[in-house]
C-alpha cells in the first residue's frame, strides 16, 4: 500500500461540497414558502373581477360517458363521451380523489369561473382545492371554458 490509500479526504472540498447542500436545501426550504396562495383563493383575488361563473355537477354515467349538469337548474349541459375530452377528466379524477379522502360525496358542485383578465378556474368550495386552469394551456383551458357558455346542452 503506497502513502496515497492512508491520506484522508481534503477538507477544503469537503467543507465546500457541504457548505453547498446546505444551501441548495435552505433555498428549497424558503423557496417552498414564499408566493404561495392560500387553497382556495385565486392569485390577483384583490384585482381580479369574475365576469362569469357557473356551479357544475359531473355525473358519471353507466356508459362511461360524464353529464356535466348546471346546479342552478339541473339542465344537462354536454355530455362528455367516453375517451373524450381527457383533461377534463383528468382534472375531475384529482378533484373527486380529494373528495374521497375528504369523505365528501358527489353532490355539491364545482365553480367554474372566467375572470375580467381572461384567466378560467375551478374550484371545489367543499375541499377549497383551486385550479388554475389557464396554466395549462388556452386549448384545455377552453374545455372547461365552453361549459360556461352552454345554457342549453347544444353546441
Amino acid at each position: 500500500m503506497g502513502d496515497d490509500a492512508r491520506r484522508p479526504f481534503p477538507r477544503g472540498p469537503l467543507l465546500g461540497a457541504t457548505a453547498l447542500l446546505a444551501f441548495v436545501l435552505l433555498a428549497v426550504g424558503v423557496s417552498r414558502g414564499v408566493g404561495t396562495v392560500p387553497t382556495g383563493t385565486p392569485p390577483d383575488a384583490a384585482v381580479s373581477t369574475a365576469v362569469a361563473l357557473r356551479d357544475l355537477r359531473f355525473v358519471d354515467q353507466p356508459d362511461g360517458t360524464v353529464a356535466v349538469v348546471d346546479a342552478a337548474d339541473r339542465s344537462v349541459v354536454e355530455v362528455i363521451a367516453s375517451g373524450q375530452e381527457n383533461f377534463v377528466r383528468g382534472t375531475l379524477r384529482g378533484f373527486a380523489r380529494e373528495r374521497r379522502r375528504q369523505d365528501i360525496g358527489a353532490e355539491p358542485p364545482f365553480r367554474l369561473t372566467r375572470w375580467a383578465d381572461g384567466r378560467l378556474s375551478l374550484d371545489d368550495p367543499q375541499t377549497g382545492r383551486h385550479v388554475e386552469l389557464s396554466a395549462f394551456g388556452p386549448t384545455n383551458a377552453e374545455s372547461f371554458g365552453r361549459l360556461l357558455q352552454r345554457r342549453d346542452g347544444t353546441k
